[in-house]
């Protein structure tokens, strides 16, 4: 082993198996990221003060809008993955694009996929759409912490090489140490963004419909960007053009558009 590389910690990706039925640390990250993040919508609308006196939706609302995100995320991340990571393996191979069990989500793709289905659903019941963004903007970091402690689990979407003392050797990566961008990632994306989307809340923003989604869009992005300079790109893409990746490319468009929509919730005036 490379000297000032730590090893990986071998968990077993399968949680438990009971026969040909295997319960995946990968699938429990999703499931814990949308419980726990509609417990948490659920509190914030419950409390009206925080959205000037009246919430928006009731909890009911959110029990119902947790299968559209659920379909959102699932879909709009598969589907992002063939397209944006991938597309020519999948022209050739169209069956496996429902092979969700051999991995291969993207984020962005989810997201998309997310903010289709609730803005449907918002509409479907006559709930202020930015309002509903506001709620899933909140919790997002929660999904996003879960899902990637469940990289690192896996070993996947490791880091690049690198000779800091707490770099890794992972088991699909090679002899070289790398970054565990996957925890990096966690932090930045997960806990930091969750802390800032909590003082969000905790200033009283959730008055101006669209600007917890706005300072979401930017703080995703601008974290996500950050963490593709540790992250090790896709083997099928590699770096593109001036040693970017795939994923800064597809925060760029995130963080104008949260800097947009940030920038228009502004210049509303607060729910009284």
């Amino acid at each position: 082993m490379p000297t000032l590389a730590l090893p990986f910690p071998a968990i077993d990706p399968v949680l438990i198996q009971v026969g040909p039925l295997a319960i995946r640390w990968y699938a429990l990250a999703y499931i814990a990221g949308l419980v726990i993040g509609w417990l948490l919508a659920r509190r914030l609308v419950s409390r009206p003060a925080l959205w000037g006196g009246t919430s928006p939706m009731t909890p009911q609302d959110l029990d119902d809008a947790l299968f559209w995100a659920t379909l959102g995320v699932i879909l709009g991340g598969r589907l992002g993955y063939v397209l944006f990571y991938n597309p020519a393996y999948f022209a050739q191979n169209p069956a496996d694009i429902f092979a969700v069990w051999k991995g291969g989500m993207s984020f962005h793709g989810g997201l998309a996929g997310t903010l289709l289905a609730l803005v449907l659903f918002a509409r479907s019941r006559r709930i202020p759409v930015f309002s509903m963004l506001d709620v899933a903007a909140v919790v997002a970091p929660i999904g996003l912490f879960f899902g990637r402690l469940a990289n690192f689990i896996n070993g996947e979407l490791w880091g690049r090489p690198a000779d800091v003392p707490w770099a890794i050797v992972f088991p699909h990566g090679g002899p070289l140490p790398r970054h565990p961008s996957q925890l990096y990632e966690a932090g930045l994306e997960g806990i930091i963004l969750f802390l800032i989307m909590l003082l969000v809340v905790r200033r009283g923003e959730l008055k101006r419909p669209g600007v917890a989604a706005g300072i979401f869009g930017m703080g995703y992005g601008i974290g996500r960007i950050i963490g593709e300079f540790f992250r090790e790109p896709d083997v099928q893409l590699g770096y593109l053009a001036f040693g970017t990746t795939m994923g800064m490319w597809l925060s760029v468009p995130l963080v104008l558009a949260g800097l947009g929509l940030l920038i228009y919730a502004l210049k509303r005036k607060p729910v009284p």
